[in-house]
């Protein structure tokens, strides 16, 4: 069994660690203080004890997929698979010790590549750990970034790993979680003279199914209150629901709104009023926000698409406020931006620079601004995706997405 500790894993970052440019940021005012901020979705990151419970587990199942595919073209799964999938997440829960233990697991089609077949080796992990290592050094390092929002983390504990070299400098915090996947905050402690408060919202995490006693929660969301020089701001760290990101389609995938009866679009959906509430709620208590994170949704097409307040909602209503919620939390919501942005909250998303080193996900990383931050920024603001820190032919990809950063000013 291979071990592998955090020295070591520091300094294999360090190999994989090279300098970045990046450009230069608009001119800040006299008064303001400099902030980078950053949201990293790390690609179900757990530490390496993790990922050896996981590989005995699913050596035992032979890897099975607990997720039933679709076929080419298909809605839904067909039977086969739904039976196979099944039958997989009866095994790994026996395995693993429960249902609760599976839980907390990755699933073990997680750390496969899309055309690999031979399944990852605890080197291969740790070369996944090295690389995020080095990713959040730089980000530290060359971007000056103070602020990280994480998603697809196991816990606190693989932040402050991750962390490295800085791992002293930093406070960290968590949103406990009955799955594997759960959002976390790292932040400068040199920022404030106050501790950093961190809250959980559990009301995002609604469930797959309202009707299934058995069905998974998603993930809760984040958020973090600091103190900074002459005023409190807070950081809202999200990781909504999958499978319902676009409304311009793909050769892969077909357009959607909020309203469509796809699964994951339904799910999506029942997030949508609890995120009002809660941007309503910080914004009472702290006007100064950014809401950040993945997303799973593109809002950068849904703001192109100039859609008009009345086409917002299915029955036409003004978009104002937090949409009525029906038994099961649904809304008659079909685009996101529209429904956060509205005229009683305005908001501003940090566009994405054209030349950002980056090969993971387009449009599902986002930084939003409150009305009151935006307002404090210079003109041109933008963001920038950073290439993720790899070896050659490095077997297993340390994240599928990329960190995007900015730095405001406060």
């Amino acid at each position: 069994m291979l071990t592998f500790n955090p020295t070591r894993l520091a300094l294999v970052a360090a190999l994989l660690a090279t300098p970045a440019v990046h450009a230069a940021e608009p001119a800040a005012p006299a008064s303001a203080v400099q902030i980078g901020v950053a949201s990293f979705n790390l690609a179900w990151a757990g530490s390496q004890k993790d990922f050896e419970q996981h590989a005995a587990v699913c050596n035992a199942v032979s890897w099975c997929d607990t997720r039933p595919k679709r076929g080419p073209g298909g809605m839904r799964p067909d039977d086969a698979a739904v039976k196979a999938a099944a039958q997989c997440v009866a095994d790994t829960e026996r395995l693993a010790g429960g249902p609760e233990q599976a839980a907390m697991m990755a699933p073990c089609n997680a750390y496969l590549g899309r055309n690999s077949t031979t399944p990852p080796t605890g080197v291969d992990y740790a070369a996944k750990l090295a690389g995020l290592q080095a990713t959040v050094d730089k980000l530290i390092e060359t971007q000056g970034v103070r602020v990280l929002a994480f998603q697809e983390v196991r816990s606190a504990e693989v932040v402050k790993t991750l962390l490295g070299r800085y791992a002293d400098r930093f406070d960290v915090c968590d949103a406990p979680h009955e799955g594997f996947q759960t959002v976390a905050f790292a932040w400068d402690r040199s920022l404030s003279k106050e501790a950093g408060r961190c809250s959980v919202n559990r009301e995002l995490a609604v469930v797959d199914n309202p009707g299934d006693p058995k069905a998974r929660k998603v993930r809760p969301g984040l958020a973090l209150e600091l103190q900074l020089p002459g005023r409190r701001v807070s950081f809202l760290n999200v990781h909504l629901k999958s499978g319902c990101a676009n409304i311009v389609p793909t050769p892969v995938y077909q357009a959607r709104l909020l309203d469509d009866p796809a699964t994951a679009c339904t799910v999506l959906n029942r997030q949508v009023a609890p995120l009002e509430r809660w941007l309503d709620s910080v914004g009472k208590q702290s006007p100064e926000y950014v809401l950040l994170g993945d997303f799973n949704r593109r809002i950068d097409e849904e703001a192109a698409a100039a859609i008009k307040p009345e086409q917002v909602r299915i029955d036409g209503s003004n978009p104002l406020g937090a949409p009525k919620e029906d038994a099961t939390g649904k809304v008659a919501t079909r685009y996101l931006w529209q429904e956060l942005a509205d005229a009683g909250r305005p908001l501003t998303q940090v566009p994405l620079q054209a030349d950002s080193a980056c090969r993971g996900f387009t449009g599902l990383d986002h930084i939003v601004l409150s009305g009151p931050l935006a307002a404090r920024q210079a003109p041109g603001l933008v963001s920038r995706k950073t290439a993720v820190v790899q070896v050659p032919n490095q077997r297993l990809e340390a994240s599928d997405h990329c960190p995007r950063s900015v730095t405001l000013n406060f």
